[in-house]
């Protein structure tokens, strides 16, 4: 827990687009709703490959696990797929971020 704050916000905010954002959505708005989502879950992804920690492996397996219970919250069944969908994306993004990681210590040539 010592030097995860940066995870840990990642992971709240990407519980926010989860769960808090689609109240704000109305009937109307549902595909809108669900491209935010997907951008956001991208973006995050790419800030948790840039994070330094071991932790970050388990974020897109931890995203498609935090989506299920919203199915049942503001979805019906069809939208389990999206699950398998978050896990891609957040997978992709976090390959992004971990690739940018690693030409900033081959460009620079330190951690930091």
């Amino acid at each position: 827990m010592k030097n995860y704050y940066k995870e840990i916000i990642l992971f709240l905010f990407q519980l926010f687009m989860f769960y808090i954002f689609p109240l704000t959505a109305g009937p109307t708005d549902a595909m809108g709703m669900v491209f935010i989502i997907i951008i956001m879950t991208f973006i995050l992804s790419i800030f948790m490959g840039l994070t330094q920690t071991k932790i970050k492996y388990i974020y897109p397996i931890l995203n498609s696990i935090f989506f299920i219970p919203s199915v049942f919250i503001y979805y019906n069944e069809t939208a389990f797929i999206h699950a398998l969908w978050y896990f891609v994306i957040s997978s992709v993004g976090l390959l992004i971020g971990i690739f940018m990681m690693y030409l900033k210590r081959k460009i620079y040539g330190h951690n930091n």
